[in-house]
């Protein structure tokens, strides 16, 4: 069953930091993650973040495009860039539903506190509760 987990951001422009958050959690319980970001900015910014971390939480990742020895188990993403490699979870903080989010089994998406962001938030749930995906909300 496809899923879908919606989180209800509280303070403003908390998305990125709690995406770094969700996908080192994900990266601890073996899964392969791909942050699908909106702009290559916004993917620089993620990426930044979780070198920015401790170096005890410390998280291996590689933006789309980069030449890495070996896969990195998270990935960093901009609009409908995208490597071939399998990945179990998406978290998109895209505005819109990206194209390849049906080759994902598990998505991760934020609900902003900015009434624009908040609309095409619910847009997107709509869209994936019509495609027959199992929804779940909760607080950030």
């Amino acid at each position: 069953m496809k899923q879908v987990q919606f989180y209800l951001l509280n303070q403003p422009n908390s998305e990125l930091n709690l995406a770094c958050e969700l996908a080192a959690n994900a990266w601890r319980l073996g899964k392969r993650v791909l942050i699908a970001c909106e702009t290559e900015q916004q993917a620089f910014e993620v990426d930044e973040l979780l070198w920015a971390r401790d170096p005890n939480a410390f998280v291996p990742h590689n933006l789309s495009g980069e030449v890495t020895q070996y896969p990195t188990p998270i990935e960093i993403t901009w609009a409908d860039k995208r490597n071939a490699q399998r990945r179990d979870v998406l978290i998109s903080l895209q505005h819109h539903i990206p194209n390849f989010a049906q080759s994902f089994t598990q998505v991760i998406d934020f609900v902003p506190t900015e009434e624009e962001q908040k609309a095409l938030a619910r847009e997107r749930y709509k869209q994936y509760r019509a495609a027959g995906w199992q929804l779940s909300t909760q607080p950030a």
